[in-house]
């Protein structure tokens, strides 16, 4: 079983930064699609970010292209989300998945990712 486990949220104030990591200890992340989703409360679980396997393509919603950037560290064994410029509406609790090896990075959407870490939570203040 496979245990995604998230950090580096906190609270910033608006214009801030924060980068979240993701890893597993049973898995390399790097070897699998990564999503990095959040919820805020009240509202759906959006996705926010993704990167394939090798690490060569990512996407972006697009409320926070330009800001945030997911990235892999193969030496740490982690998938970063780094969040600049962050504003009040990124207030959530951020959620780091992970795809079994084998399923398309192509497929987007929750029922695609196996493995769910327990959330960070980012809170920024204006």
């Amino acid at each position: 079983q496979v245990q995604p486990v998230e950090s580096g949220g906190g609270s910033v104030q608006a214009g801030g930064s924060l980068r979240l990591s993701c890893t597993a200890s049973e898995v390399a992340v790097t070897k699998h699609c990564v999503d990095w989703f959040r919820q805020a409360p009240g509202k759906e679980r959006e996705e926010v970010a993704d990167i394939n396997a090798d690490g060569g393509s990512s996407n972006y919603a697009d409320s926070v292209k330009g800001r945030f950037t997911i990235s892999q560290d193969n030496a740490k064994n982690t998938v970063d989300l780094t969040m600049n410029n962050l504003r009040p509406d990124d207030t959530a609790m951020y959620y780091c998945a992970v795809k079994s090896r084998g399923v398309s990075c192509f497929l987007h959407g929750e029922r695609f990712f196996n493995y769910w870490g327990q959330g960070t939570q980012v809170t920024v203040s204006s």
